[in-house]
């Protein structure tokens, strides 16, 4: 059953995302993924560099060691330099582990390319030129396998042994050896030499911008015997992809599908309902029984108020169509007969006006008048009804108890039997005083038309609403059902034309108040202008389609 203007699904209790939240978890989501990328990249970049640094530290400390051992049988108590820097303590006594940690980050400080080295003023260290050769055979070997650049160099900073051709040169220009020989390991960042041309990624060749030196210190306890310089290019971003192009590809392809998931959950979330609301827009311009329900399940509650706000729009299209047919079938219905009647009478007189009485053509006149009348009592009527429901309701309190008494003096002014049961002052409605005045004055006189000689008519003042009740013959059940049907009257040949509840329903409605027959006490009838939300007993409404 479709539902009313306003009114929710079924399912309008279940917690339902909103529409800003579905794009905000979208954006989120691709937020994330292009920060969880950047974050990588800086992450595999600075991998790259620490694995170059951990490859050349884990390198330098065992040639260190090599030169360590080879000195200790050549020199005596008192060789080489005075550590300033201490020693790393170790990580704990038992152990004894003192590990060197990389330290470098892609973001570090480039310091500018290294220069060819000078020759040194000073001759090699006697005591360690004759290890020269052997060490210079063994960092060449190693140099061989792990393509870095490896020098060692004594407590001077002079060569002592190298791959490369500069034996007998002097290091002790750069910072970096310069920590060293006080005792400070120290790795560092700096420009590289570009060559002419890049290397293929394919190839073994770095081409980064960069080289990684490390320098290590050879320690005798306290004293510094000389040192290891070691430098190497990371491997560049590019050649690192391409080396694990194959595992990488597997990860895009899962951050393809996660991205491809939260596409079709937005379409789930978003798309799905839309088209189901443009299905809904066609069955209701169609006409078709499915546009008055709203959509099942459309997740996001931007979209199901929607699809309920249209559902309820079209079944009060649906009803005000049907209203406006009944009202123009009775419009047409209560027209037709004086309309018919005049014509009759017209007819009549132009064709036999001659051959009538006076006292015929009297009567026929004041038929047509009586119509005419009519005619003119129900436009004056429906125009009241347009005006009542087109009215803009605006704020208003009447007092209930000197409206009572005023309506009282002006029924017996008119010599009708009109009293008042006492009201508690300070009684108010929420409604304007003519549009109340109005109303009940128009209560009191339908109870005078239809209640019969001598009826008595009360008015009352009760909580949130007001009474008028009679104790004429009352309403037949069978009229009970119809008596807030427009153009329904049973005083007709009164001049009665069945819209005074109409339009007093109608007044009602625009201030959130509304007009019930009460139930039959058995002799007379009693209607009640209640005030929305005031207790009520049971009662026949007189709700209205507008």
């Amino acid at each position: 059953m479709a539902l009313a203007t306003g009114s929710r699904s079924p399912d309008a209790r279940r917690p339902r995302a909103r529409l800003w939240m579905v794009f905000a978890s979208v954006g989120l989501g691709a937020f994330v993924l292009a920060l969880l990328g950047l974050v990588f990249l800086r992450l595999y970049d600075d991998q790259l560099v620490r694995q170059t640094e951990s490859e050349l530290i884990s390198q330098g400390v065992v040639i260190a060691e090599v030169v360590r051992a080879g000195l200790r049988e050549r020199v005596g108590e008192g060789y080489g330099l005075s550590a300033f820097v201490p020693p790393p303590a170790p990580l704990s006594a038992e152990s004894g582990l003192r590990p060197v940690m990389p330290s470098l980050r892609a973001s570090a400080p480039v310091l500018p390319a290294a220069e060819a080295p000078p020759r040194a003023l000073l001759p090699v260290d006697a005591q360690v030129a004759p290890l020269g050769e052997t060490l210079s055979a063994l960092v060449t070997e190693v140099g061989r396998a792990t393509l870095a650049g490896i020098r060692v160099v004594d407590f001077q900073g002079v060569v002592v042994a190298s791959n490369h051709t500069d034996v007998g040169a002097s290091l002790v220009a750069r910072e970096e050896v310069r920590a060293a020989l006080r005792g400070e390991p120290r790795s560092v960042l700096r420009q590289r030499f570009s060559t002419a041309t890049d290397a293929p990624l394919a190839s073994i060749s770095r081409d980064a911008g960069v080289r990684v030196t490390v320098v290590l210190p050879v320690l005798e306890g306290r004293r510094v015997w000389g040192a290891v310089v070691l430098s190497r290019t990371p491997m560049t971003l590019a050649k690192a992809v391409y080396a694990d192009r194959w595992n990488l590809s597997a990860t895009g392809l899962v951050l393809l599908s996660v991205v491809a998931l939260m596409s079709l959950a937005g379409a789930a979330l978003v798309v799905r309902p839309v088209r189901a609301l443009v299905r809904q827009t066609r069955d209701i311009a169609a006409s078709a029984p499915e546009g008055f329900s709203p959509v099942a399940h459309p997740v996001v509650r931007e979209l199901a108020e929607l699809s309920e706000s249209l559902a309820g729009m079209a079944v009060a299209l649906r009803d005000r169509n049907q209203y406006i047919r009944s009202f123009a079938a009775n419009v047409s219905h209560e027209f037709k007969t004086p309309l018919a009647a005049i014509q009759g009478a017209v007819e009549l007189l132009r064709d036999s006006a001659d051959q009538m009485s006076g006292e015929q053509r009297e009567r026929f006149l004041a038929n047509i008048d009586a119509d005419a009348r009519r005619l003119t009592r129900l436009v004056q009527r429906l125009l009241e009804l347009a005006r009542a429901d087109s009215l803009v309701a605006r704020p208003a309190r009447t007092d209930v108890a000197p409206l009572l008494e005023a309506l009282a003096e002006r029924g017996r002014a008119e010599g009708l039997s009109v009293t008042v049961e006492p009201a508690s002052a300070g009684h108010v409605l929420a409604l304007p005083g003519e549009v109340l005045e109005d109303l009940l004055w128009q209560l009191v006189t339908n109870a005078a038309q239809h209640g019969g000689e001598g009826v008595h008519i009360q008015l009352e003042a009760q909580p949130g609403r007001v009474v008028v009740r009679d104790d004429g013959r009352g309403i037949s059940e069978a009229n009970r059902a119809r008596v807030f049907d427009a153009f329904f009257t049973t005083a007709r040949e009164k001049g009665g034309t069945g819209l005074g509840l109409t339009i007093g329903q109608s007044l009602l409605r625009a201030f959130g108040a509304r007009l019930e027959l009460l139930p039959d006490e058995g002799r007379g009838a009693a209607f009640a202008v209640v005030q929305e939300g005031a207790a009520s007993v049971p009662a026949t409404s007189g709700r209205f389609p507008r």
